[in-house]
């Protein structure tokens, strides 16, 4: 059985792949191709956002990606969808979105890389896990499972890694949901672990009002959760342990397919593409720790 710590840094080393893509340049320039960029928030393309990463599910409305993407406000949400299937369909976004992928990867790798047979067998050993996944009550996963596998192994490596970040993310939204953490307190309270957005990006990605969050933050107050400086109290330091140890629990799955070798294997081929994508700034400043 493979260990569930050592899926979670599997999952680490993957999930810097398909997350360096929503603040790429790639995807701005791929969402306004289509006609979805000329709305923004702080650092990253919203409206493109919102439909790029719903598109699986085809073309629903606000309150599915905001029960789905859990910690974004809602109303932010509805003044994108479910305009944005107005001006590009579900299928035309996912073709940009992969469009973005290629042009991203060569950037940030470059051609030796994507031909190499490292990359090859780290796509190989990505979809394998990602397949196995199961579908029932993991819908982002369940509906990227859906899709069809791009040929070319360093567009499917992106996309065994999304499936493997939305299929841990459906199961955290599970366990947020049981500790009874709205979005917002959720939001709140990994920020205040520091190990989540800062407070400013947050504010600025997700849609919160300073107001509202300052709300959240007393409703974690009331539960014992927050301190008075708004860091996490003990209570709180420990809910946020359990619900990340238990997200590596339900997590885990997808990695029983690989094995505690081909797991390792996996970190090992994807590590050093990772360290070469955040070298590269893939990610703004500012975006992640205190403050």
């Amino acid at each position: 059985m493979t260990d569930a710590r050592a899926a979670r840094r599997c999952h680490h080393a993957l999930n810097a792949l398909h997350s360096a893509l929503y603040f790429s340049p790639e995807f701005a320039t791929a969402m306004e191709e289509v006609g979805l960029g000329r709305e923004s928030e702080g650092f990253f393309t919203a409206r493109g956002y919102f439909a790029a990463r719903s598109a699986a599910l085809g073309a629903v409305g606000p309150g599915a990606v905001t029960a789905t993407f859990y910690n974004f406000d809602h109303d932010l949400i509805a003044r994108h969808i479910p305009a944005a299937w107005a001006i590009a369909s579900p299928q035309t976004v996912l073709a940009a979105r992969l469009r973005a992928v290629d042009a991203l990867l060569r950037r940030l790798l470059g051609e030796e890389a994507l031909a190499s047979k490292e990359l090859a067998e780290a796509a190989e050993l990505a979809v394998r896990a990602a397949r196995t996944a199961g579908r029932p009550g993991r819908p982002l996963y369940a509906a990227e499972a859906d899709q069809p596998l791009a040929a070319e192994p360093h567009l499917a490596l992106w996309q065994a890694a999304t499936m493997l970040r939305e299929h841990r993310g459906d199961g955290h939204i599970a366990l947020l949901t049981r500790a009874g953490l709205d979005g917002l307190e959720a939001l709140v309270s990994h920020t205040a672990s520091g190990r989540g957005f800062t407070t400013r990006a947050a504010l600025e990605t997700r849609g919160w009002s300073r107001g509202q969050w300052e709300a959240a933050q007393e409703r974690l107050r009331g539960r014992g959760l927050l301190d008075a400086a708004g860091e996490l109290t003990e209570a709180g330091a420990a809910l946020r342990k359990e619900l990340e140890q238990e997200t590596d629990r339900l997590g885990a799955g997808p990695y029983q397919e690989l094995g505690p070798e081909g797991t390792e294997r996996l970190t090992e081929l994807v590590g050093p593409l990772t360290m070469r994508v955040l070298a590269q700034g893939a990610f703004p400043d500012g975006l992640f720790g205190k403050g």
